[in-house]
């Protein structure tokens, strides 16, 4: 299957890097400061985290009536960059990266993080060398990937398949004409990735985890 491909597209967060656990951590600092109900487990997390991240704050219980949301989200990325350094890759993930530096595909990587942090996250786990390019985000906010995506597609012709974990990835992927494939090893469960396959027409496979696509190429 993955032969056909010209480029490879790639996810990060919850995708190549794990760090859903740090990213529950994180919140349950902000909504504990704050006096909200914290998140207790890794299941509840994943049948909750949704796109864009203000929204997401929103259904936590966070008013941004009352604060500013680039206060929380700087708040949040303190939280996470104290703790970046537990996270490891997705399990098979660097096997995955490997096979397909060794076909000669293209790798890149689409991610709404920012951009710096996301270089450095790369560089850390010592899997930069694998990406033709990185695409990330001016600010922390994390507000989605479609227009970049969209700008690198411009001027990057022929198949693409786009690997990621949400809902927004599978988003994406519609937006840039691009097969997709979710994993449920990241920030969205299994169930959900699989009730979202069922209501497009693109064509979507869902895995339990990384290791499952090396038996597609």
């Amino acid at each position: 299957m993955m032969k056909k491909y010209d480029y490879i597209v790639w996810d990060f967060n919850g995708t190549v890097l794990d760090d859903v656990q740090i990213g529950i951590e994180s919140i349950n600092v902000l909504l504990e400061r704050r006096g909200l109900d914290v998140i207790k487990t890794r299941e509840e997390y994943q049948s909750m985290f949704q796109f864009p991240i203000v929204e997401w704050y929103r259904s936590l219980g966070f008013d941004f009536d009352r604060e500013d949301y680039a206060v929380v989200a700087n708040e949040w990325v303190a939280e996470y960059v104290s703790r970046e350094s537990r996270a490891a890759l997705c399990e098979g993930a660097r096997d995955l990266l490997e096979r397909f530096d060794r076909m000669g595909k293209r790798q890149v990587i689409i991610s709404a993080s920012e951009k710096n942090m996301l270089k450095r996250q790369l560089s850390f786990l010592q899997v930069d060398q694998f990406f033709l390019e990185v695409v990330g985000k001016d600010d922390v906010y994390a507000s989605g990937k479609t227009e970049a995506a969209k700008i690198w597609r411009s001027s990057n012709p022929g198949r693409i398949v786009f690997i990621g974990d949400t809902d927004h990835d599978l988003e994406v992927a519609a937006a840039i004409d691009a097969d997709c494939i979710l994993t449920a090893s990241g920030h969205q469960s299994y169930d959900r990735l699989v009730a979202l396959k069922n209501m497009v027409t693109q064509e979507v496979r869902v895995v339990r985890k990384l290791s499952d696509i090396l038996d597609m190429i």
